[in-house]
C-alpha cells in the first residue's frame, strides 16, 4: 500500500480530508461511531485490506476499536459489516478507501461464488484479467481465491494468498507455429515441465473434434485438457448437420457432446473438457441442468461486470455515545461482528 499518500488524503474524496482538517484547525475530535453496511446480499470481501488501511493509514490507530465480520461470510442487505469507534479526525480521511475496497472486493467475490456454486462440484478458472486494469489483479484474485475458484490466470492474482498463474496453450502460439494446433501443443510440452498440466484451445481451424483428437494424438497421456472457446459468432464444424433445433453459435452443449464422444472413442476417456466463452450463472446452469459433460469452466468477463449493487454505505451513529444518525439511518449493532486486535 502507498501508505503515505493514503494518510495524505492523495487517494480520498476531498472533503473528507477536509474535514479532518477543519477538526483538526477547531480542536474538535469527537468520539464517533461509524457503521458500514452493504446494500445486497452478498460474500463479504476486502475486510482484512480495509483493517489495514485503517491500521496503516489512520492517524492513531491505537485510539480506535474495529468490530468485523469476515473475508468470506455471507452478509444481508443493510446488515453492518463493521463498526469503528473512537476520535473522529483520526480516520476521517479513509472512509473512501475502505468502502471502495470493500465494494470492489465483495462484488468480485460474490460474482465468483455464484458462478462457482452453479458450477460446482466442478471446478471453475478466474480468467478475466484481460478484461480490467493489471494493477486490479492481486486483490481481485484474492477475492477470487475467497470465493472458491480452482486457479487464476496471473502469478499477481495468487500473490496474496500463495497461489499461481494456470494457463492453456493460446491462439498466439497456434498462430505462431503456423496455425498448426497439435504442433504448438507439442512444442510446449517438449520445453514445459511436467508438472504444468497441458490444456489446449481447440478451436483455431473452427473444427474442435477433428483438432482435439489430433492433438490428443499427438500428445498422448501429456495431455490434461482441451479447451473449447468458440467465438458466439461462429459455428463449430462438428454442428452444421444438426442446426435446426439449437442455438448452434459458440461453446453449446452439442458441441460439446460431439468433442466428449470422439474423445471417448479414440480411447482418450482422460483429457478433461474445458469450456470457455461467454460463461455466466445463467450458462453454466443451463449446462449443468442438462448434464453437458464439461469437466471444467474459464470464466472472464462476466466476473468483473457489475452485475449487482455492490456499493457500501458508512454512517456515524453515535457521536461521544449519543445517536447522531441521518434521517433514515439508525445504529444497528450486529453480534456476529468480532473485534479486531
Amino acid at each position: 500500500m502507498p501508505v503515505e499518500e493514503l494518510r495524505a488524503g492523495t487517494y480520498s474524496d476531498k472533503y473528507f480530508v477536509r474535514t479532518r482538517n477543519v477538526l483538526r484547525a477547531d480542536r474538535h475530535s469527537p468520539n464517533v461511531l461509524m457503521q458500514v453496511f452493504c446494500k445486497a446480499s452478498a460474500v463479504l470481501c476486502g475486510v482484512d485490506e480495509a483493517i489495514a488501511i485503517l491500521k496503516l493509514a489512520s492517524d492513531d490507530w491505537p485510539a480506535l476499536t474495529v468490530h468485523a465480520l469476515y473475508d468470506g461470510d455471507r452478509v444481508e442487505p443493510f446488515e453492518t459489516i463493521m463498526t469503528i469507534e473512537g476520535p473522529y479526525d483520526a480516520f476521517a480521511h479513509l472512509e473512501t478507501l475502505y468502502l471502495g475496497t470493500l465494494a470492489r472486493r465483495t462484488r468480485i467475490a460474490t460474482q465468483t461464488r455464484r458462478i462457482v456454486d452453479a458450477a460446482a462440484p466442478k471446478d471453475v478458472f478466474y480468467f478475466p484479467a484481460r478484461h480490467d486494469h493489471y494493477a486490479v489483479q492481486a486483490g481481485d484474485g484474492y477475492a477470487a481465491h475467497i470465493a472458491g475458484v480452482a486457479a487464476v490466470s496471473t502469478d499477481v492474482q495468487g500473490a496474496w494468498w500463495g497461489g499461481e498463474g494456470i494457463g492453456t496453450v493460446p491462439h498466439a502460439a497456434i498462430a505462431a507455429y503456423g496455425g498448426d494446433t497439435a504442433l504448438a501443443a507439442s512444442k510446449f510440452a517438449e520445453n514445459l515441465p511436467e508438472s504444468v498440466q497441458l490444456v489446449v484451445l481447440v478451436d483455431f481451424e473452427n473444427d474442435s473434434v477433428k483438432t482435439a483428437l489430433e492433438v490428443a494424438r499427438a500428445l498422448g497421456p501429456r495431455l490434461y485438457g482441451v479447451r473449447l472457446d468458440t467465438s458466439g459468432t461462429l459455428v463449430d464444424k462438428s454442428v452444421i448437420s444438426a442446426m435446426g433445433q439449437f442455438d448452434p453459435r459458440g461453446v453449446n452443449p452439442e458441441l460439446v457432446v460431439n468433442v466428449r464422444e470422439a474423445l471417448d472413442g479414440a480411447g482418450f476417456e482422460s483429457v478433461r473438457i474445458v469450456a470457455s466463452g461467454g460463461f455466466g450463472v445463467d450458462k453454466i446452469r443451463t449446462f449443468e441442468a442438462m448434464g453437458v459433460p464439461v469437466d471444467a469452466y474459464g470464466v472472464g468477463s462476466s466476473l468483473v461486470a457489475n452485475h449487482g449493487d455492490f456499493d457500501f454505505t458508512a454512517d456515524i451513529v453515535l457521536t461521544d455515545g449519543k445517536p447522531r444518525a441521518k434521517v433514515g439511518r439508525t445504529h444497528k449493532p450486529n453480534p456476529r461482528l468480532e473485534e479486531v486486535p
